[in-house]
């Protein structure tokens, strides 16, 4: 007589990540790549969709999304606001995303003033004017943080935030806790 087969213990359901960049310098990024070998513990727990680690381009629905950058452009807030609709939590990363950052550093500045210096009178453009291209995503008069467009789950400061503090939020979140970033994870310089 056979001895009766116990079911296998049921696989648990890897958490499905997306990340996306608008406005901003990519550093983010490169804070994720920089948690090193702890990638790969990361990838027993998560599956990666949108992201340059796996060069998918569109998200499907998500457990969380990453998005460092502002908003500079309509493209932008395209991008944000169907990225959003996908990811049930989202995740403002760097100072880009959750004020404008550099980037915003233009708006004091009167947008047609900038373009008019930048492609008029700079030395390496005053041949070509002002592009305008339907190709081209039309510039917003103001650099926007995204939580102004949607609504963020949780906000995690830097410029670019240390990689400990990503893969804390991220263990923490995966873990089902608050995430809790003491002293010595968070720094704005």
């Amino acid at each position: 007589m056979n001895a009766p087969m116990s079911a296998a213990p049921p696989v648990a359901r890897k958490l499905r990540v997306a990340t996306t960049s608008l406005a901003g310098c990519f550093g983010c990024h490169m804070s994720l790549l920089d948690i090193d070998e702890r990638i790969l513990k990361l990838l027993e727990l998560v599956e990666f969709d949108r992201s340059p680690l796996t060069d998918i381009k569109h998200c499907g629905t998500c457990d969380l999304g990453f998005i460092e950058g502002g908003l500079c452009n309509a493209e932008n807030v395209h991008v944000l606001r169907e990225f959003r609709s996908h990811c049930k939590i989202i995740v403002a990363v760097g100072a880009c995303a959750i004020n404008g950052g550099l980037p915003a550093q233009r708006n004091h500045l009167d947008l047609r003033d900038v373009l008019e210096e930048v492609y008029h009178t700079g030395t390496d453009m005053s041949h070509g004017g002002i592009p305008n291209d339907p190709e081209l995503p039309l510039p917003l008069n103001k650099v926007h943080p995204i939580h102004e467009v949607v609504k963020v789950d949780y906000f995690l400061p830097g410029c670019p935030p240390p990689a400990d503090a990503i893969w804390k939020l991220l263990t923490d979140l995966l873990a089902g806790r608050t995430p809790s970033l003491g002293h010595g994870l968070l720094h704005y310089d």
